[in-house]
C-alpha cells in the first residue's frame, strides 16, 4: 500500500526540482541585469548605520546583511506551509528566485567595495553563478583562467578575456541549472512541511546556502582591502547624496 505513496513523493519531487531549475534560469538573467543604482542603494543600505566603515567592515555588515535577509524570506515562504495545498509550492520557488537575486546583489555590491565593479552582463553571469555554486564554480573558472590564481573575482573584469567568459558561462550554466537547481528543488519540497517545519526548513535552508555565497565569495575575493581604493570613488559618493 505503500508503494503509490512513495511513487508520489518522487514524483512531486521530480517536479519541484524541474520547476526549480526553469525559474533559475529566469531568475538569474534577471538578477544580473540588476541597474547599478540598485547596487549601490544596496552598499548605501548597509552602510547608513556606520558612515566612517572601512572596507573590511563593510563587507562584514553586507554578510549580515545578505544572510538575515535570506534566512527571514526562507522562513517565511515555509511558513505558507501552514496555509491551504497549493499556496506553499509557488511561495518555495518565488523565495527560490528571490534568494538568487539577492545572492546576485550581495555578490556585486561586494566587487563594488573591493574596487571591481563588474558592468558587463556576462561576465556579472560568471560572478553570479560561479559564487552560487561555491567550489564547484570556483575551480570551473580557475581551471578556464589559471592567471588568475585562487581570487579569480578581481581578475574577472580585466585578466578573463570574453571567449573565456563565454565558454565559463556555458558550463556553469549548465552546472546551475541541474546541480543546483538540485539542491535547491529539495528545499523547495522541504518548506512545504506542516506544523511549522516548513519555516525552519526554509529558514535554515537558507542560511545554509547563504553562508556557503559569503564563503565563495570570500575564494573569489580575497582578504578585503583595509581601506578604500581609488576605484570606489562613486560608492563613496552614493553614501553622501
Amino acid at each position: 500500500m505503500s508503494e503509490p505513496s512513495s511513487q508520489f513523493e518522487t514524483t512531486t519531487s521530480d517536479a519541484a526540482q524541474s520547476r526549480a531549475g526553469r525559474m533559475l534560469e529566469t531568475a538569474i538573467t534577471k538578477a544580473v541585469s540588476v541597474q547599478q543604482p540598485a547596487v549601490d542603494a544596496y552598499i548605501a543600505r548597509v552602510r547608513r548605520s556606520r558612515p566612517d566603515a572601512s572596507p573590511r567592515d563593510l563587507i562584514s555588515a553586507l554578510d549580515k546583511y545578505y544572510l538575515a535577509t535570506v534566512t527571514t524570506t526562507g522562513g517565511a515562504a515555509g511558513a505558507t506551509a501552514f496555509f491551504p495545498a497549493g499556496v506553499s509550492v509557488p511561495a518555495a520557488l518565488l523565495d527560490l528566485v528571490a534568494f538568487t537575486e539577492a545572492s546576485a546583489l550581495y555578490a556585486l555590491a561586494l566587487a563594488e567595495v573591493y574596487g571591481v565593479p563588474v558592468q558587463d552582463l556576462e561576465r556579472r553571469r560568471t560572478l553570479v553563478m560561479g559564487v552560487l555554486l561555491g567550489n564547484a564554480g570556483s575551480k570551473l573558472i580557475e581551471r578556464a583562467a589559471p592567471r588568475t590564481a585562487a581570487h579569480w573575482g578581481r581578475a574577472l573584469t580585466a585578466s578573463i578575456p570574453m571567449p573565456a567568459i563565454r565558454q565559463v558561462n556555458k558550463v556553469l550554466g549548465h552546472n546551475f541549472v541541474t546541480k543546483y537547481g538540485t539542491r535547491q528543488g529539495i528545499v523547495v519540497i522541504g518548506k512545504q512541511a506542516p506544523l511549522g517545519f516548513g519555516a525552519m526548513i526554509g529558514a535554515g535552508g537558507n542560511a545554509f546556502f547563504g553562508y556557503g555565497v559569503v564563503k565563495s565569495a570570500r575564494r573569489a575575493f580575497g582578504v578585503a582591502p583595509s581601506a578604500w581604493p581609488p576605484a570606489n570613488a562613486s560608492v563613496n559618493a552614493s553614501i553622501e547624496e
